[in-house]
């Protein structure tokens, strides 16, 4: 598949608007991420190949810069990008309630996505917003696990129904002229 100059100009502004996001939230010390308002915008406007692409690309290149902890995380990145594009195909952006719904859809792929990472590769602890939420949880009595499901999953759908409202907020404020260039997000037109 071959990329067109303005995708890969979409691509390359999500992936800062991804690391700017991430980078905020993590020094305002918030318990979210807001890292993939800018992948979700290309799986809404290009699909999800697109989508995923623009994932994968912003932790490679956040890695690289800046946070070495992003790059294992690339499988989640891709994962949200398709899905969104997947979920923009079926219309499910429409409208602001519509991308709220699909944010909580996106939050259980990535959930399961994430959590085997956090667990296995960095021991229940990465430095995010569920770390607080799994160490309360462990200190109950929850296993590491069950601690790292319950709070990521409960952190990631907050997030991602934020960030796919900003991303339809986005998609749906650009002018028409951007738009019908990406036809993706044609399917998600009120």
């Amino acid at each position: 598949m071959k990329l067109e100059t303005r995708t890969l100009i979409l691509i390359s502004v999500a992936v800062v608007i991804n690391i700017v996001g991430g980078e905020t939230v993590r020094f305002l010390k918030l318990p979210i991420y807001l890292d993939s308002i800018g992948t979700m915008l290309v799986g809404v406007l290009a699909g999800p190949f697109v989508g995923g692409v623009a994932g994968l690309l912003t932790n490679i290149t956040w890695g690289i810069i800046i946070d070495p902890v992003a790059v294992p995380f690339i499988p989640v990145a891709a994962i949200i990008g398709v899905t969104a594009g997947w979920l923009a195909r079926a219309g499910w952006f429409a409208t602001w309630w519509q991308a709220a719904i699909s944010g909580l859809i996106i939050s259980i792929p990535s959930t399961i996505v994430a959590v085997p990472i956090i667990v296995y590769l960095f021991g229940g602890v990465t430095g995010g917003g569920p770390d607080f939420a799994s160490a309360y949880l462990l200190a109950v009595g929850s296993k590491l696990l069950n601690s790292v499901a319950s709070s990521t999953l409960t952190i990631n759908a907050i997030d991602k129904a934020i960030t796919a409202v900003f991303a339809w907020l986005i998609a749906s404020r650009l002018p028409l002229r951007l738009t019908t260039k990406f036809g993706f997000f044609a399917h998600s037109k009120a």
